[in-house]
């Protein structure tokens, strides 16, 4: 099972769902789990009768929300974690508290997912605080003008933590259009990238080259967003 968590206090939970849409397309079953204090995934993920804790279908992958472990939810599922039977976990993270409950430093690959204001940064540093071993992350980094400074300032900021910056960094822009889709999708209850901006719909191709590298080609993944435009 690959685990993969997506670390930061910038809102990430659209970008997962596109991940987990396409990595589903793939021929993988997908558990996204979202551990975060705003629990979006409550709101833009439809669900039956939602409770403080549950796990709902939605666009072919499961979504799981308000556990505050994986031995919380394999005990809501009745088994063991060695039987969770998924071939992706993709877990969204903001907390340190989640951080530790979690095990993130354990994950098969963690991405550090950030803006440049200074909320998005300190918050997720903040996270990032509860590593007690070194820890490797992909820069994922959401900007309107992606300034070289931009990433030296967090390389300066991030000074001290037990972090090792992986060599690939990806890079998404901050576009109106791009938010529109969002809401788009929130309200039909579908997820599609045909209006994304190339820009956005090639980071996003990058990325899931990036952590399934070995595992889906990225030629693979261009033919599931082509079929999902």
């Amino acid at each position: 099972m690959k685990t993969v968590g997506f670390i930061g206090g910038y809102d990430k939970i659209d970008l997962i769902l596109y991940i987990a849409k396409i990595v589903t397309l793939a021929k993988k079953k997908v558990l996204l789990i979202d551990t975060t204090a705003a629990q979006k995934a409550k709101y833009v993920v439809p669900a039956i009768s939602p409770t403080r804790t549950y796990v709902t279908e939605f666009e072919g992958f499961e979504v799981a929300v308000g556990f505050r472990s994986m031995e919380e939810l394999c005990d809501y599922l009745g088994i063991d974690e060695k039987d969770l039977g998924y071939d992706v976990v993709l877990i969204d993270i903001d907390s340190p508290e989640m951080f530790q409950s979690f095990q993130a430093q354990k994950n098969s690959v963690n991405c550090f997912v950030t803006a440049f204001d200074l909320y998005s940064l300190k918050r997720g540093l903040e996270v990032l605080s509860a590593c007690t071993v070194p820890v490797k992350l992909i820069k994922v980094l959401f900007s309107k003008s992606m300034l070289k400074e931009e990433n030296e300032y967090l390389d300066f900021l991030s000074l001290g933590y037990k972090i090792k910056w992986d060599k690939e960094m990806i890079n998404f822009p901050i576009e109106l259009g791009n938010y529109s889709v969002t809401v788009e999708n929130q309200i039909v209850s579908r997820i599609k990238i045909k209006k994304l901006s190339d820009h956005y719909k090639n980071s996003l191709q990058y990325l899931i080259s990036t952590i399934f590298e070995g595992e889906i080609s990225s030629k693979e993944i261009s033919k599931i967003m082509r079929s999902l435009d």
